[in-house]
């Protein structure tokens, strides 16, 4: 096949219209900057807490309509005995932004912080924060390497182009409008690749549906039940719910764990927004994927020995992560690929510039800022978010090359959010006696159980061995059927605060010396009561305060 020229300048117009909107956004990030008396940095890294919150539903929603949800849920639906039932992105999302308004938005936009890590940071300290942040910031780059890989497989495919010609074009359009405006360049950027995603995607419905090739019936008239196999449903067996379950629980709580959700809560210009963002997304992001469901089943039902693809299917050829592109190449006219293909791209971007600026955010304001260089001016902390994104942005760029599965790259993503990080945060936010020893014992229990468990995409081998588990006869890799992560996070949950309880217990009644309380349980404890601390009387104040003082507080200097 030769390559698309048409489809290859639609692609570059594509690019250089986010581009354009990004450059936009960044001069009105320049104009909030000037506006604010106070930390500039927070304009970059939040929006001056000042998102519109039409803007702000945009965003969250385009962030988690990636790449590898749109390519990771055709693949699901289309892969034999597995189907639409085990197509978790969209109900693992219906829970993601449900628990993550009710029991997480609120109370960490009230209390105004700027990252997810601040929490940590004011009761742990810089040690413990530090040692937290690393998984965040290890998840994020497998991210960008994930939705990368995700977009280079769909142009490869569709454009007849080298994969790593769109992988660094994509990263670098991401990384150039990011560096320039900021959260507000992101934001932006995701209302247009939003829109591209929905009506492109939907745009090929009918067009796959309708085509002779994807239905087994030799009449013409071809129906929509005819073309949808009861294939495509799936089938969830017995011996296998635990890892159901398991992955299921993975994605949605472990969605809740990135510093993208929680940057754009706390961008939310009230606490009610915050909350109303998520639940909006919620319904959105479900909306989004019913097109790659749709595709994904038509691929089941399809006559590959009637298109220019042919025998033997996609699944047969290990191609399978490619389904949707593969879809769109043979079962669309051309110009409607090309459409999917600039559906793709957008996913891809709108998640690749959150992950970015997520990772830079929390590296400036709890790494560098907080611990490494404490008088550190608010222009030096602007420089070092946009280094921050140009390295982060190269290294994902880089682990995309690897070649990888999409969904490989994207359930262990989760996975060291799900068990090493979500456990602390929800202690952090909902367990008030939570310290800095039992954060320590949670996070050293959950990466020693974790590694235990072993890992088949890092070719750990297991060495504890959950009940069900069972061995590949191909490679040879051992695969946990038992929900294990789930158990480790369920323990972490409750090594925490035992722990803390037992450290308090252990210095206030003076079994050990105090000159051995290297987490300052002591002082915390005293600071709690007398109410001496800073950071204490804060958290504790600001949650009180009424609508309206939160709304006068948006707008004073102190929101910069």
């Amino acid at each position: 096949m030769a390559l698309n020229i048409a489809g290859l300048v639609a692609t570059l117009v594509f690019y250089a219209l986010i581009l354009g909107m990004g450059v936009w956004a960044s001069r009105k990030s320049r104009r909030e900057e000037k506006k604010c008396v106070g930390s500039r940095s927070e304009v970059t890294m939040i929006g001056g807490r000042n998102i519109n919150m039409w803007i702000g539903i945009f965003t969250m929603t385009a962030t988690w309509v990636g790449g590898a949800y749109i390519m990771g849920t055709a693949e699901a639906v289309y892969t034999p005995s597995r189907g639409v039932v085990w197509a978790l992105g969209p109900p693992s999302y219906i829970l993601t932004f449900l628990v993550g308004g009710l029991f997480f938005a609120k109370q960490m936009r009230s209390k105004r912080y700027v990252t997810m890590m601040d929490p940590f940071q004011h009761r742990y300290g810089n040690v413990i924060t530090t040692a937290l942040l690393l998984p965040s910031l290890l998840s994020d780059l497998l991210w960008v390497a994930c939705i990368l890989g995700a977009l280079g497989g769909t142009v490869s495919v569709i454009l007849d182009l080298h994969s790593s010609y769109a992988i660094v074009l994509s990263a670098g359009v991401a990384i150039t409008y990011t560096l320039l405006g900021g959260l507000y360049s992101v934001a932006y950027t995701d209302v247009i690749q939003l829109v591209i995603i929905f009506i492109s995607l939907w745009l090929c419905v009918p067009f796959v549906l309708l085509h002779p090739s994807s239905s087994s019936s030799s009449s013409s008239n071809v129906t929509l039940t005819a073309a949808l196999s009861p294939a495509w449903l799936g089938e969830l067996k017995t011996e296998d719910v635990g890892k159901w379950i398991d992955e299921f629980l993975l994605l949605s709580l472990g969605g809740l764990s990135y510093q993208a959700f929680y940057q754009r809560v706390l961008s939310a210009a009230s606490p009610a927004q915050a909350q109303i963002t998520c639940f909006a997304s919620m319904i959105l992001s479900v909306i989004m994927g019913i097109p790659s469901v749709i595709i994904g089943a038509v691929a089941v039902s399809a006559d590959w020995n009637q298109t220019e693809y042919g025998l033997p299917p996609p699944f047969e050829r290990g191609e399978a992560g490619n389904v949707l592109p593969l879809v769109l190449q043979n079962l669309a006219p051309s110009w409607v690929s090309v459409l999917g293909i600039g559906a793709v791209a957008a996913a891809v971007m709108s998640s690749v510039d959150s992950a970015l600026l997520s990772s830079a955010s929390m590296f400036t304001q709890n790494i560098y800022k907080s611990y490494l260089r404490k008088q550190a001016s608010d222009r030096e902390c602007a420089w070092v978010i946009r280094l921050s994104v140009l390295l982060v942005g190269l290294a994902g760029t880089g682990l995309a090359f690897t070649g990888e599965g999409v969904m490989a790259f994207w359930l262990l993503s989760s996975d060291l959010l799900y068990c090493m990080i979500f456990p602390q945060i929800i202690c952090v936010v909902h367990c008030p006696f939570a310290n800095g020893y039992g954060a320590s014992a949670g996070l050293f229990l959950g990466i020693f159980l974790r590694l235990l468990s072993g890992e088949p995409l890092l070719h750990i081998p297991p060495v504890l061995m959950f009940p069900g588990w069972r061995e590949d006869e191909l490679t040879g890799d051992i695969h946990q059927y038992f929900p294990f992560r789930s158990f480790i996070t369920l323990l972490t949950v409750l090594t925490i605060p035992s722990a803390s309880l037992l450290a308090r217990l252990v210095f206030t009644r003076h079994m050990l010396p105090p000159s051995w309380d290297v987490l300052g349980v002591l002082r915390e404890t005293g600071n709690a009561v007398k109410g001496v601390n800073g950071a204490e009387r804060a958290e504790v104040i600001l949650p009180a305060a009424t609508e309206t003082t939160e709304n006068l507080l948006v707008t004073s200097t102190s929101s910069c």
